[in-house]
């Protein structure tokens, strides 16, 4: 029975289908796995832990060594990535209704989503439309995965006015040292950060189950299609300025658009915020609604952003030299 194909086959499958399925044994049998002992700890209770281990591989992947044009097109990804959607974030909190939300989308969920970004589908496109300095970027890249860019963009709207409240330095300690504690064995020992690679894959669906377990369907249904509408904006807003700031560096501006997307890791971003400040548990289980519907929408519409912008995009300049694809 192919059940990891099958799931790969998924746009975001590893993380949406065991997330689905926790939901509906929490809706329609909410004590199912309620029993205690290792089998409530795993599949109810672990998504802090497992989210946790989850960030210090990711961090171990995260490569400090890398410079040069590479490291600038990576840095150039990040800020533009993060600019994009925090500035949308910040709008959504600026315009946002009495209960919280703009035009149903909870704003934590569009920074979680908008400043995230998927490095298999970066990868993927990249591997076809860039050069090898372009893929090499994406070490800096890492930087978005997890909470941290998310955290920057909430304090700072903190301290403007924004948000209720702000997260102090323990907060953010608490939440990054994992972190840095990947980070740092990664970049120490290079068989460590291949060791801890293959544990951040292992680990999204069954955090995604336990996070599942904390979803009812009802708030599947409020969500989700505000989710499709985070994930649209991901792609147009961050992936066409991302296209356009590339063009004007005069680097490949695919490479800039492939960013348009939102990881399957980033679902765990809200829960992950909502533990280090409380002020965001009330939204937080919509939010990682929004952001999982978001992760398969642009999973599926970037591909076919990227098709349209190829069709009516020059790309003879940027092609790939004979010596770069032998070396």
């Amino acid at each position: 029975m192919k059940i990891k194909a099958t799931l790969e086959r998924i746009p975001g499958g590893m993380m949406v289908v065991p997330l689905l399925l926790g939901a509906t044994i929490n809706t329609f049998a909410p004590d199912l796995l309620r029993i205690g002992n290792f089998t409530e700890a795993l599949f109810v209770k672990s998504a802090g832990a497992l989210i946790a281990l989850f960030l210090l591989c990711a961090g171990a992947q995260i490569n400090l060594s890398n410079i040069g044009n590479a490291a600038a097109k990576g840095a150039t990804l990040l800020a533009v990535k993060w600019g994009a959607g925090a500035g949308v974030g910040l709008l959504a909190y600026m315009l946002a209704g009495p209960n919280g939300l703009f035009l149903g989308m909870v704003p934590l969920a569009i920074i979680a989503a908008m400043t995230n970004s998927n490095g298999g589908l970066y990868v993927a496109i990249v591997g076809q439309y860039g050069r090898p300095e372009d893929k090499a970027a994406y070490s800096i890249l890492a930087l978005n995965d997890g909470p941290f860019l998310t955290m920057v963009a909430l304090s700072i709207f903190g301290v403007m006015g924004f948000v209720d409240g702000f997260f102090s330095l323990v907060s953010f300690i608490s939440v990054l040292l994992p972190i840095v504690v990947g980070m740092v064995l990664g970049n120490l020992d290079e068989e460590m950060r291949d060791f801890l690679a293959k544990g951040s894959d292992m680990l999204i669906p069954f955090f995604a189950f336990a996070l599942g377990m904390g979803i009812n369907f009802s708030a599947i249904v409020t969500g989700g299609l505000s989710g499709v509408l985070i994930g649209v904006l991901t792609v147009l807003v961050t992936g066409t300025l991302s296209y356009f700031v590339f063009r004007a560096l005069k680097w490949n501006p695919i490479v800039g658009a492939a960013e348009g997307s939102t990881a399957g890791n980033a679902v765990a971003t809200p829960m992950a915020i909502a533990a280090a400040n409380t002020a965001f548990q009330p939204v937080a289980e919509l939010a990682t609604v929004q952001v999982a519907a978001s992760t398969v929408t642009t999973a599926i519409l970037l591909p076919l952003y990227i098709a349209f912008l190829v069709s009516r995009t020059d790309l003879a300049p940027y092609a790939v030299k004979e010596t770069e694809t032998t070396a």
